[in-house]
């Protein structure tokens, strides 16, 4: 998936002599967590909107050098790295380099997200079901398995929890033998942490089953 054509750059870098009050009147004006910086058009990091409203407005962003964030993503960088480079520096705007280190302009969040709306784990019709089991018992061979010999499609997985003890693992897959599914992982030990229509179902009917089996007895 290509990503390049989200690059755009409507924002300019700020020069590394740059007032603070410019920078400040800037975020106020954007919405945007951080804003690049550059000198001598050689990109030198990110300054955050946080940091940029702790300073003083008669400074300029030079005296605050110290501050700037030098994270960035290259041109070529797979839409998923992007967006965990999003998440490790808790921003909403991604500077863009190419391999000679020049400054190509940024990527928006919703825009990389956007990546994430197309592909058939949030496109495609089907349920969500997230298991959990021990750490070192777990086996992505195993939950595969257990899908495909329910004649199920899985869509994407990834794991959306995870401690020293227990790992919490998120499938999307087609709406075909959910019911089946959710029973055989917990065949093969693993908790079924989602909720599902058909299994509540089967548990109704389950408790109604030992209620009258009870009434009968008495």
């Amino acid at each position: 998936m290509n990503t390049q054509h989200y690059i755009i750059n409507d924002v300019e870098p700020f020069p590394v002599s740059a007032s603070i009050k410019a920078i400040q009147e800037t975020f106020n004006q954007l919405t945007y967590s951080h804003l690049i910086i550059e000198k001598d058009g050689a990109f030198l990091g990110c300054l955050s909107e946080t940091d940029a409203h702790c300073f003083e407005s008669g400074k300029t962003v030079s005296e605050h050098q110290y501050a700037l964030e030098p994270f960035c993503v290259r041109k070529e960088t797979h839409w998923l790295d992007i967006l965990e480079a999003f998440a490790l520096h808790n921003s909403n705007i991604m500077p863009v380099l190419d391999d000679k280190e020049k400054y190509l302009g940024y990527y928006e969040l919703n825009d990389i997200m956007h990546c994430f709306n197309d592909t058939p784990f949030l496109s495609e019709a089907g349920g969500i079901i997230v298991v959990e089991k021990g750490t070192k018992d777990y086996s992505f061979s195993e939950i595969s398995q257990i899908v495909e010999t329910n004649d199920a499609k899985i869509y994407g997985t990834f794991i959306s929890k995870s401690d020293s003890n227990t790992v919490q693992i998120t499938l999307k897959i087609g709406h075909q033998g959910m019911n089946a599914i959710v029973q055989t992982f917990r065949r093969y030990g693993y908790t079924v942490v989602s909720n599902h229509e058909e299994d509540k179902f089967m548990e109704d009917l389950k408790e109604r089953s030992d209620y009258l089996d009870k009434y009968l007895n008495i």
